[in-house]
């Protein structure tokens, strides 16, 4: 990557949303531009888990308005990620369709453990380089990240559903301030964050330090109110509870330092903050500078090169964890690279690249599944990637994966509704043309072999005499048209 190469982090909080944008200069990130607003989505989820049109439009809104300054960015220097209120809410995908029309990319919504690594590297690329151990804790609106790390590399990622806006609205509902609701809300935060004490005791780090809204905006407050900078105490914990119960409720809260729009739910992000504390044996917190967005863009620059993409390292340790034949992968995946090359025409760069890395990781974990079993292994391992935690990958993208590898085998019509996707319907050709060539488990002889696409159908041809020479592989490939009928794509095959 270029100096002076802008890159964009947008964070759907539930909360807040919030707008990075950094240039690159000598391997670091230097801030551009931040914008955030107050949407509070995390309290517009209902009974049934389903955002409200009103919490849906402020959302829109907001894009909307990112949108105007994303303008003319490409595609691969900008990735949108949303956490725990779009991780529950049962209609995500109505905002999400239309959010990412409205921002002009994809929104990506990442499981918690992604979550916490994300900010791990937030944290970690603005810290001074050290020795340390260090506990990174994030108290966000409905869910808290807990990181154990050394360096930039994250040891141990949990995420847990408790946050300042979900305990505010269940035990500050009315904004009251009693010594029973903040009893009452710590118990509660305690007994969600139990489990975290058998890996995040106090022998297993040096140094906590607290990132993002809730450890931001405590840290502000006592630093007004002469406290060290940047420094939380459990004394300084003590004395804010004081301050919020004298208040009673948290419109009268009169303290410098408060911003409105953390008045709403200093409460419960406080009550979660003391319950960290207290669990954990915390003493001292520092304030980190770095969080999710942060940890997004230095992400992004990862992605930059294939090498560096944790998602690939990821890839292999799902290989080795699920004992899949790594040299009949690899095999595949060559096999099915070469074919999608003959497929791009039309595609713009980073799309390309991108369909290329997808493709191969598909094929790498195609047979993830027969550590369950052989027989239906496509649908096992499709199942194992919609279930999984991956370093790298966002729901969307597991799932991207699991649709190709439970489409490898069998009939493809199983996937007409994803074949309206044109960028899945060539992976999965790709991949499945490989599978048959590379059914004896040896390197195919492929020369000659070409495929082409001729508007919604795919055509796979090979050289005079190939057929004859590998009978298997010819009739393989013929029997594909039938496994693509009854879909919106067809699949012919012209061997001499």
């Amino acid at each position: 990557m270029h100096d002076g190469t802008l890159l964009a982090a947008v964070d759907l909080g539930s909360n807040s949303f919030r707008l990075e944008i950094g240039r690159f200069e000598h391997g670091l990130i230097r801030r551009v531009e931040y914008l955030k607003e107050t949407v509070r989505q995390g309290s517009g989820l209902d009974g049934e888990r389903n955002l409200t049109p009103e919490a849906m439009q402020r959302g829109w809104d907001c894009l909307a308005r990112f949108a105007e300054r994303l303008k003319g960015f490409p595609a691969d220097r900008v990735r949108a990620v949303a956490t725990q209120t779009l991780r529950e809410a049962r209609n995500r995908d109505a905002f999400l369709q239309q959010g990412s029309a409205i921002l002009g990319h994809p929104i990506d919504v990442v499981s918690g453990p992604e979550e916490a690594r994300l900010i791990y590297q937030g944290v970690a690329h603005l810290l001074p380089q050290s020795d340390e151990r260090r506990l990174v804790v994030d108290i966000g609106g409905r869910s808290t990240e807990l990181i154990l790390g050394h360096a930039f590399c994250a040891d141990a990622v949990a995420s847990f559903r408790v946050g300042s806006v979900a305990w505010s609205t269940r035990y500050f509902a009315d904004g009251a301030f009693t010594p029973e609701s903040f009893r009452t809300a710590e118990i509660a935060a305690k007994a969600v964050l139990d489990e975290a004490l058998n890996t995040y005791r106090p022998q297993t780090w040096d140094v906590a330090y607290g990132s993002s809204g809730t450890a931001g905006a405590v840290g502000d407050l006592l630093a007004a109110a002469g406290g060290p900078p940047g420094l939380i105490t459990r004394d300084g914990l003590d004395w804010l509870q004081e301050q919020l119960l004298r208040a009673r409720s948290a419109d009268k809260v009169r303290l410098e330092g408060l911003k409105e729009d953390r008045r709403a739910v200093i409460g419960g992000g406080l009550s979660v903050l003391r319950a960290v504390f207290d669990l954990l044996e915390i003493r001292t917190m520092h304030v980190a500078q770095g969080a999710l967005r942060q940890g997004v863009l230095y992400d992004l620059l990862d992605r930059e090169l294939p090498a560096d993409d944790v998602r690939s390292s990821t890839v292999r340790g799902l290989m080795e964890r699920f004992q899949v034949d790594a040299r009949h992968a690899g095999r595949v995946a060559r096999t099915a690279a070469l074919l999608h090359a003959q497929l791009q025409c039309g595609m713009q760069r980073g799309e390309s690249e991108h369909a290329d890395r997808e493709l191969v990781w598909a094929a790498q974990l195609h047979e993830i599944g027969c550590i369950v079993s052989h027989g239906d292994h496509h649908h096992h391992g499709a199942y194992i990637l919609d279930h999984t935690d991956a370093a790298g990958f966002s729901v969307s993208e597991l799932h991207h994966l699991s649709l190709l590898v439970q489409g490898h085998r069998g009939k493809v019509r199983k996937l007409e509704a994803n074949l309206d996707n044109p960028r899945l319907a060539h992976e999965l050709a790709c991949l499945r043309m490989a599978v048959a060539l590379c059914h004896a488990r040896r390197d195919p002889d492929l020369e000659g072999i070409v495929l082409a696409r001729e508007g919604h159908r795919f055509v796979a041809r090979a050289r005079p005499g190939w057929a004859a020479a590998f009978p298997q592989s010819a009739h393989l490939l013929r029997e594909e048209g039938m496994a693509w009928q009854r879909t919106s794509w067809e699949f012919a095959a012209e061997l001499p």
